[in-house]
């Protein structure tokens, strides 16, 4: 009996994996356009101190993630709990203790970590560069512009999957992704300089 009740549970969770595929896809964009921004202000400006510019960039970084975690979780278990009171209302019964109840509890738990992790596994990737920088002085191409370059693979990669969510060309949804961050980039340049 307690397998049939797992069994329900998670294909409650299932069917909520297009919300958490869209929170990754969102908040994962967020984080990668935010660290390109900031990468490539420290790299117009002519930063020099890796030190600072890792600070600042893990600070936003830092933030995303806890905004990411923080308003996934509260948004999505309000949700939750306003369509569970709903359902109990519609059928005048306690569902807290169902399947349907437990997923309603579990499922903005699940929300919030993908909302909260993907910005912060993509910032940490496109930061990577920089954290190699300050522990080898010696590098041929500026940390800088090595974590734009996997920045931009980054959000590239995010619309290839876009692409395959939707069933469309995945090069073209690429590109698209790929076009927002060289305009987010020519805006940088634009007022920066």
């Amino acid at each position: 009996m307690s397998f049939v009740l797992d069994t329900h549970l998670m294909l409650h969770i299932l069917r909520a994996q297009n919300i958490a595929r869209r929170y990754f896809i969102t908040n994962g964009f967020d984080g990668a356009l935010t660290i390109l921004g900031m990468v490539t202000g420290f790299y117009i400006s002519g930063m020099t101190d890796i030190s600072i510019a890792i600070s600042a960039c893990l600070g936003a970084t830092i933030a995303l993630f806890m905004s990411g975690l923080s308003s996934a979780y509260l948004s999505e278990k309000a949700e939750r709990e306003k369509e569970l009171l709903e359902l109990e209302q519609a059928l005048i019964r306690d569902l807290k203790t169902s399947d349907y109840g437990r997923a309603s509890r579990y499922l903005p738990i699940m929300i919030a970590l993908v909302n909260g992790f993907s910005p912060l596994i993509l910032c940490l990737l496109i930061l990577s560069p920089l954290f190699l920088a300050e522990q080898i002085s010696f590098l041929f191409v500026s940390p800088f512009i090595n974590s734009i370059v996997i920045a931009f693979v980054s959000i590239f990669l995010l619309g290839v999957f876009l692409g395959k969510i939707s069933q469309t060309f995945w090069l073209w949804s690429g590109l698209r992704t790929l076009l927002i961050a060289l305009f987010t980039i020519f805006i940088i340049l634009l007022f920066g300089q």
